[in-house]
């Protein structure tokens, strides 16, 4: 039978699923009709556009003045060549931002990504095709890397690296396709729930699921500015004392959220005794209690909502060390 709702469907249900270290589905259910493109479209975007990666921005070839020069004895001219490595994914092994490396070829030879590896960089698809050389050709060049995000144009580069190279458009986003489809689920005898199932493809600079827990991130950073408008109080990023984060309110007893007898026998059962455990939990982590069943969950979540710390808040590791200190406190102080 069909009612009226006053508040929003919750999404329950989750799947991971590894296709290959470079491809993995997510799929994401039930949501209220057109909730999930609302939630996916962004997130898709942001997978595309601010995923971190490395790019070559700029090329300085020996004896070439130009993008659209050739050079003698190699089969491609040197725009082909430029294209060529613009598909060549390098990933810089130490923590620098920007590197200049520097080859030298020579001899009949076909030179792929796998040959411009070296103690700086790796080069993530060695199978890469460059160009082919013969055996009266010498090619030595310099390459500019840097570590960016999204794309940017050879326009912006040139005013960043010295007149001798040659600027490069630069794509530095790893994420190569990132699609989702939107299909109609049962729930409750209505059938205009959703589900989102989104498929992401890297190059293999880092996984897709790494790729989209950033954009999570990216996406939960964005919409923060809008934290005042709901007057709740974000954890600080440099002051993790109690009153930055109101300590002493997740100290508080599970009994403050005033929850029905059912949901709290179940968190008693499963020795919660904090309100802090519940915000250090994921929403996976507690959806997989034993015997919380779906309204339980709803209700706990909704508590903790309200109270301004949602179940899964975003905290920075030295800040949940010390809540979680202190509430090992507390347990070990009550079993003395």
């Amino acid at each position: 039978m069909q009612k009226i709702s006053t508040v929003a469907y919750m999404p329950t249900e989750i799947e991971i699923e590894k296709i290959s270290d470079k491809k993995a589905k997510i799929v994401a259910y039930p949501f209220e009709a057109g909730f999930a493109i609302t939630l996916a479209h962004p997130l898709r975007r942001l997978l595309l556009s601010s995923t971190v990666g490395f790019a070559p921005i700029a090329i300085k070839i020996e004896g070439v003045t130009h993008e659209f020069d050739s050079m003698r004895g190699m089969l491609e001219d040197v725009a082909l060549f430029i294209i060529n490595l613009k598909n060549v994914r390098f990933k810089i092994k130490n923590d620098e931002k920007r590197v200049e490396v520097n080859y030298s070829f020579d001899g009949a030879k076909e030179i792929y990504g796998k040959d411009l590896s070296n103690e700086t960089i790796e080069v993530v698809t060695p199978e890469g095709y460059l160009a082919t050389i013969n055996e009266d050709a010498k090619l030595n060049f310099s390459l500019i890397l840097e570590n960016g995000m999204g794309y940017v144009p050879s326009e912006v580069i040139r005013d960043l690296v010295d007149s001798d190279y040659i600027a490069l458009d630069a794509f530095f986003t790893p994420v190569k396709k990132a699609i989702y489809n939107i299909e109609n689920i049962l729930v409750e005898d209505n059938p205009n729930f959703e589900k989102v199932i989104f498929t992401v493809e890297t190059d293999g600079l880092i996984s897709p699921i790494e790729a989209f827990k950033n954009s999570l991130k990216a996406m939960y950073a964005q919409m923060s500015v809008f934290n005042s408008v709901l007057d709740i109080k974000m954890p600080s990023i440099k002051d993790t004392s109690n009153d930055s984060i109101e300590i002493d309110k997740l100290l508080q007893s599970i009994e403050e959220l005033n929850l029905s007898a059912r949901s709290f026998n179940c968190l008693d059962k499963a020795e919660i005794k904090f309100i802090g455990e519940l915000v250090l939990m994921s929403e996976i982590e507690l959806k997989n209690l034993k015997n919380l069943g779906k309204k339980s969950l709803e209700e706990i979540s909704a508590s903790m909502q309200e109270i301004g710390f949602p179940v899964g808040s975003d905290f920075l590791d030295d800040t949940a060390e010390v809540l979680k200190k202190k509430i090992e406190d507390l347990k070990s102080n009550e079993d003395e």
